[in-house]
């Protein structure tokens, strides 16, 4: 099948005709007529087009009431594997959705097979255990995959739901490597398909596997440019790879595409790629466009529909919090990220990215009392979100919680205590992976040595930190401001000629570092 132009009078009103979503092909027995756009579906669903994706199924439905298929499009429309749990309402409407699927009757047994393994997700939804029902969904999809192994579409979908199920905190990676098992073949036979290019990255979304997504990240935006989510989405392996030109084009041209977008759907949806942005732009000396970044988030978020589905509120809420709380600490602005607020309406599970924030800071300012009072309120907000319908995000290792009780016993002087509970977040960071746009804890612990006056130690954890996560401006900064103090001039020479060389000689920014950088080169390092 074409790469998805689809100009034929049943989606011309959805789409433009050079809509490019990547190559699809999953034959159904409903009306001819429906295939093309049944197959535009699938694609948007492998680029996470949820809303749109629904859109398309129920026109199928409407214009061919005996497609069954169609019910089952819109129900995996409401299925968000790895982005976020479905809330009741969308557990209600998908198994609804499944349930006229079934009354209407597949006409071949791999359809059938299709709906009955999602079926397998949606059948307790008013007591259910997400991570049961998808890993129920998963071995339900597994069999459909042994049973129809030519089926490209249901090897696509059952490597996502590998990830999907995969329990928090897992630290052999099995899930993602079972699941890279079965991509890396299939995107072998079928290079333009967007799925197996986006969920070779996701499976390879951690420092130890993100070298092997690199070929598919540079692939996938080129597979479905229409997409704003798969432009994106490679720079989730720029991110981890250091390589932030690449991020930095990624999500611009991201941000543009949603911009571009008329369907009212697609409001927030740009601060995804702008999270990203904000980052790379941060680890370049960038500094009025990474602010200018916050600035336009501020005016997103205060445009907020009230009336918008859970998730993406959950999203308005988290750019709120996390983008000026991540600008200040990147920035080493102490004394700006002390005094971060929560926004009035933010959920505990938010207010916790505000506390651990003003945590760090009050620390690095030396202010043992304020980092109590934070480290207290981060306590607070953490017992609230343990108890409301968003404790899944405390599931599995908690860096937050371990770098709060981390800073908290520096503030307090208690350093081995300190060194010790943050060692081991870093520890434990190196074994997972950290979240893409994070601040590693190990980069954390090696200011805390920095500030104790153990420059050696303090450089060599800069330097396992820079293994997992490369090029980043305060790994490098800090790395030669300890090499520079433990008198190891060749390598603060070389980490300061890199930190230059990332940020353009420092063309666009006033950060210190960048001007000490240039005083050690200038006293004859180069």
């Amino acid at each position: 099948m074409p790469a998805l132009a689809l100009d034929d009078e049943m989606h011309a009103h959805h789409h433009e005709a050079t809509e490019q979503l990547g190559k699809v092909s999953f034959p159904i027995t409903c009306a001819p007529d429906s295939q093309k756009a049944f197959e535009r579906g699938v694609a948007l669903l492998h680029s996470f087009g949820y809303e749109e994706a629904a859109e398309q199924f129920a026109e199928v439905a409407k214009q061919d009431p005996s497609c069954a298929m169609a019910h089952w499009g819109i129900a995996m429309s409401l299925f968000h594997q790895i982005w976020e749990r479905p809330e009741e309402p969308s557990l209600k409407n998908g198994h609804e959705e499944l349930a006229k699927a079934q009354k209407i009757g597949a006409k071949t047994e791999r359809e059938r097979g299709y709906i009955s393994a999602l079926a397998v997700f949606y059948s307790d939804t008013d007591a259910m255990d997400y991570l049961k029902s998808a890993a129920a969904y998963s071995d339900a999809m597994a069999k459909l995959y042994q049973q129809y192994p030519k089926d490209l579409e249901a090897g696509a979908f059952y490597a996502l739901s590998l990830l999907a199920s995969e329990p928090p905190g897992d630290k052999s990676h099995a899930a993602q490597k079972k699941a890279i098992e079965v991509l890396n073949p299939l995107f072998q036979q079928q290079p333009d398909h967007p799925g197996l290019a986006h969920y070779i990255i996701h499976s390879c979304d951690s420092p130890e596997m993100a070298p092997m997504a690199l070929d598919a990240a540079r692939r996938y935006a080129e597979i479905a440019p229409s997409s704003a989510h798969a432009v994106h989405m490679p720079s989730h392996i720029f991110a981890r790879l250091g390589l932030w030109q690449e991020d930095i084009q990624a999500n611009l041209k991201s941000v543009a595409l949603t911009e571009q977008s008329t369907a009212m759907h697609m409001r927030g949806h740009e601060l995804h790629a702008m999270h990203f942005l904000l980052y790379a732009y941060l680890q370049t000396g960038q500094d009025e466009a990474a602010r200018q970044v916050v600035e336009k988030s501020k005016q997103i978020v205060a445009k907020a529909p009230t009336n918008d589905d859970m998730g993406m509120l959950q999203y308005f809420g988290f750019a709120a919090a996390d983008f000026p709380a991540l600008y200040d600490l990147e920035m080493r602005h102490w004394a700006d990220a002390a005094e971060l607020q929560p926004a009035a309406n933010a959920t505990p599970d938010l207010q916790m990215i505000t506390y651990w924030a003003r945590t760090v800071a009050s620390a690095h300012l030396g202010d043992a009392e304020a980092t109590r009072r934070n480290a207290k309120k981060f306590e607070e907000a953490e017992e609230a979100t343990r108890k409301s319908k968003y404790a899944y995000v405390l599931e599995g290792p908690n860096s937050d919680e371990g770098e709060v009780r981390a800073w908290l016993a520096f503030a307090e002087k208690n350093n081995e205590d300190a060194l010790r509970e943050m060692r081991r977040v870093a520890d434990t960071q190196d074994k997972l992976g950290k979240g893409e746009v994070a601040i590693p804890a190990r980069e954390m612990l090696g200011d805390m040595l920095l500030e104790l006056n153990q420059p050696e130690k303090a450089l060599a954890e800069y330097e396992t930190a820079m293994k997992t996560d490369p090029n980043r401006f305060n790994g490098l900064a800090c790395a030669a401001r300890a090499a520079e103090r433990a008198h190891r001039a060749e390598k603060a020479n070389s980490y300061s000629v890199q930190l230059l060389k990332n940020c353009d000689d420092g063309k666009h920014s006033e950060r210190p570092e960048l001007r000490s950088a240039k005083m050690l080169l200038a006293k004859g390092g180069e």
